[in-house]
């Protein structure tokens, strides 16, 4: 009796700690978590287009998507159309395609259109990831192998192990912190790590948790997907350019794309003005296949240089190391698929948010939505669509 009233006061002791950020979490998105217009209901800064804008032409639309059988995805074995494998059947989504810089396929379901604001959650990182090389081209960050102490040297007063982890380490998901994307509560451990994740997504102080981190590992001897990567990786452009997130990225990317709409990002708060850079950035579809065309055409835009081409290089080729996954970016190996003739890399965020680019078939296919309901990996299934693709 006496062991089972230890173990209910211990719990509900670690309940009372840890529930504040979970109870912020419920209280501003309930149960079901954060969505694409969660952003509504949360402190931003905005990242400001400029007065020139950018539009795609349209092209001669590709119709024979609509009807193309290709895909026979386990364990249903159905060959689906195009719009069965992306999920016609949800709510609101949009997909757009980008082929030799025109568009040749655009559609949209329920009320989604191409002005709709929708936050995509860990495309971000993978804005960041850019970020981070636009850092490095304008000498504000040395190298990527330096230590993230280097940039945030209140760090080298906490565990040694700060001084081992680099920014590489931060960009491939191999920080050896002791953090997870933890969503779910089965045990009292899941409460901890469940309660870091609302804390990094509700708290209003980023910097402050960053201190109070500790590791389970030695950096660059594991990969662990965890979100906290990337908020590290915004703070240290931050520190190292002395810029805030929004404004450097107005600056550098919003602005010389031309992108047509201002872009949002969360904050942890007014106070300290931390940028979500792991989740937060809410923008339309039609801007994000700009960054999707950044990437294709190797870090240049209209004749100007915006990343160095090594950095996209890096970034998009074809390696199955480290599962696929390098500077925030995807290849299809991380999900085990097999290699296709003419692979391309994504970018992907909750609710299935995906951006597809294919150099060799010169693509790039966004998809953003409300949610995802569909049988397939809808990477996989702009993969397959490339690797079939007809030339008009």
């Amino acid at each position: 009796m006496k062991s089972i009233i230890v173990k209910t006061v211990f719990a509900f002791c670690v309940l009372a700690m840890t529930s504040c950020s979970i109870i912020r979490a419920l209280k501003t998105d309930g149960k079901n978590g954060p969505n694409v217009y969660s952003y509504k209901k949360r402190v931003v800064d905005t990242i400001a287009n400029g007065e020139q804008t950018f539009q795609f032409p349209v092209g001669k639309r590709a119709d024979w998507i609509d009807t193309l059988h290709f895909y026979n995805y386990p364990p249903h074995c159905i060959n689906m159309t195009f719009s069965d494998a992306i999920g016609e059947n949800n709510r609101e989504q949009g997909v757009i395609i980008i082929h030799n810089g025109s568009i040749v396929y655009e559609q949209y379901w329920g009320d989604f259109s191409a002005d709709t604001y929708a936050t995509i959650f860990s495309i971000s990182k993978s804005i960041t990831s850019l970020m981070c090389g636009i850092a490095v081209d304008d000498g504000y960050i040395r190298s990527i192998d330096d230590p993230v102490t280097d940039y945030l040297p209140e760090l080298k007063k906490k565990d040694p192990m700060w001084q081992k982890l680099t920014i590489r380490h931060l960009l491939d998901m191999q920080s050896g912190l002791d953090f997870d994307d933890t969503y779910e509560f089965t045990s009292w451990k899941d409460l901890k790590m469940l309660n870091a994740m609302a804390k990094l997504n509700y708290g209003h102080n980023i910097r402050k948790q960053i201190r109070g981190l500790n590791f389970r590992c030695e950096p660059g001897t594991q990969r662990r997907y965890e979100s906290m990567t990337a908020a590290i990786l915004g703070v240290v452009i931050e520190s190292a350019s002395g810029k805030r997130f929004a404004d450097y990225l107005s600056e550098r990317v919003w602005q010389p794309l031309g992108m047509e709409c201002d872009a949002l990002i969360n904050i942890d708060s007014r106070k300290h003005d931390m940028a979500h850079t792991f989740g937060g950035i809410t923008m339309t579809l039609k801007d994000l296949a700009k960054i999707g065309q950044l990437y294709l055409n190797y870090g240049m835009w209209n004749g100007k240089r915006i990343v160095s081409e090594d950095w996209i290089r890096k970034a998009s080729e074809y390696d199955a190391s480290n599962r696929g996954y390098h500077y925030n970016w995807y290849n299809l190996s991380y999900e085990g698929f097999q290699k296709e003739e003419f692979p391309g890399y994504y970018a992907f965020g909750i609710c299935a948010q995906t951006l597809y680019v294919n150099p060799h078939k010169n693509l790039v296919i966004v998809r953003m939505g409300t949610t995802n309901n569909s049988w397939a990996f809808i990477p996989d299934v702009f993969e397959k669509l490339s690797n079939v693709w007809i030339e008009e």
